[in-house]
């Protein structure tokens, strides 16, 4: 076990923040949490105090923090090559590349590699439209997809465009937030109003033809919202129709956190074009985008990523993926999600403050509300302060910030599960207690 380092207390390194970073460079808590090493499930402050991990570095460290494999195929690679570029090939990057053309959904088979979620959006872009000659993109609303001037347009949420007006050729449509219906509609009959709309506005905001819809099979940063299966079957429908194609962005929903392999393998749709990062090389910086080879052969100028196939994210990839399928982590999440997701709706029948439980496997989301859905984000803001007494870490989102955001380690076990549960118990509990009025909400 690590011991603790002599960083700096927390009100010294908010100091040091605040006189050497940039100002949105934001943390959680009234005092920020200092950080010093983790091990598995857990992380532990440069104080010694440990708590434990059910947000994992948002959705990326998915085998648990210091994996000792994965950091062994590291140093290894370390030892014997860092970097070259693509302008050489490596086994590693070749190696991973044939990884994911295996385990991907239908006739993905051609990689582009990035260091970064942003990058691998932006290239799912241009590849559409240069396959299909087409230059509009459908992107969703309360969707996010990374940083850049196209993925800020991408995004759905003004929050994250940095007060910038965005890049042209970007449409936005509606999303299936199903707890907030647009429409008024509730599940059991909307009839999928949404997916119409999508339509509607091709037909009435575009040229007629769109290069292809990006789409998160559950929305992260918009608060984990999860869309019928329906409404993707729909979505993929609709945007081939008028000749584009349907990008699956996995980023957050990749590699088993859904319970299943990929978020989209849920509904059953086969993307054209597919992104990931995150979790795929369980924190080392990596990005990808696959797709079908029609689509792939299409991206032939020339172009590079710096560090893209970069050997030692490449390694820490495959190790990564073999620590999944050795543990079969994708099962794990299938279950330790259903544990998860009965203590997360009990907990609701409780406390009426939890207006939505939603999710899939171990990617779950509660929406804090006031009487008539009326959002909630300070007591949001609340309940992270009290469960991180607890000794619990979790994260919030969504366009309103009143959502919670839960995704453990896949690697996570029952016990540690239920050690969550009873940490956001007791949180909500002292909530209630100091706050009466929160009875009334209906």
């Amino acid at each position: 076990m690590a011991q603790p380092s002599q960083t700096a207390n927390p009100a010294d390194a908010l100091d040091r923040k605040r006189a050497y970073l940039t100002p949105n460079v934001t943390t959680y808590y009234q005092e920020p949490i200092v950080m010093d090493h983790g091990d598995g499930c857990y992380l532990y402050d440069a104080q010694g105090k440990r708590y434990l991990d059910f947000f994992g570095g948002i959705l990326t460290v998915s085998v648990g923090h210091a994996h000792p494999q994965v950091n062994q195929a590291v140093a290894d690679q370390l030892q014997r090559l860092t970097h070259v570029s693509t302008l050489y090939l490596t086994e590693p990057m070749l190696a991973l590349a044939e990884r994911l053309a295996k385990i991907t959904p239908g006739r993905l088979q051609k990689s582009f590699f990035t260091s970064s979620g942003t990058e691998a959006n932006e290239t799912a872009i241009a590849m559409a439209r240069t396959a299909t000659g087409s230059y509009e993109v459908l992107a969703l609303r309360h969707s996010y997809s990374g940083r850049s001037a196209l993925a800020m347009t991408l995004t759905g949420q003004s929050a994250w465009r940095m007060g910038m007006h965005g890049v042209p050729g970007v449409v936005q449509v509606m999303n299936a937030y199903c707890y907030r219906c647009p429409f008024g509609r509730t599940p059991d009959t909307c009839g999928l109003e949404c997916a119409k709309d999508v339509e509607e506005t091709i037909r009435t905001a575009t040229s007629g033809r769109v290069a292809g819809v990006i789409a998160e099979p559950i929305q992260g940063v918009g608060g984990f919202i999860t869309p019928p299966d329906a409404y993707l079957q729909e979505l993929a429908r609709i945007v081939r129709k008028y000749g584009g194609l349907f990008i699956s962005d996995e980023v957050q929903t990749g590699f088993g956190r859904t319970g299943k392999r990929f978020g989209i393998e849920h509904a059953g749709v086969e993307p054209d074009v597919m992104t990931f990062a995150k979790g795929l090389a369980n924190g080392v910086p990596i990005g990808a985008t696959i797709a079908t080879p029609e689509v792939a052969d299409h991206y032939d100028a020339p172009t590079i990523a710096t560090f893209g196939g970069n050997p030692v994210s490449a390694r820490a990839a495959l190790a990564t993926l073999d620590v999944m399928e050795q543990q079969q982590l994708t099962e794990n999440a299938r279950v330790q999600g259903v544990f998860l997701r009965e203590g997360l709706e009990e907990l609701q029948k409780r406390y009426r403050i939890l207006g939505d439980v939603r999710g899939r496997g171990l990617m779950q989301g509660l929406e804090f509300v006031r009487s008539d859905k009326q959002p909630a984000p300070d007591l949001v803001g609340e309940f992270l302060e009290r469960t991180k007494a607890e000794g619990l870490l979790i994260g919030k989102g969504g366009l309103y910030g009143n959502t919670v955001r839960i995704a453990p380690p896949l690697t996570v076990t029952r016990s540690q599960v239920q050690d969550a549960l009873d940490a956001m118990e007791r949180a909500l509990r002292a909530m209630y207690q100091a706050q009466p009025e929160l009875n009334h909400v209906s």
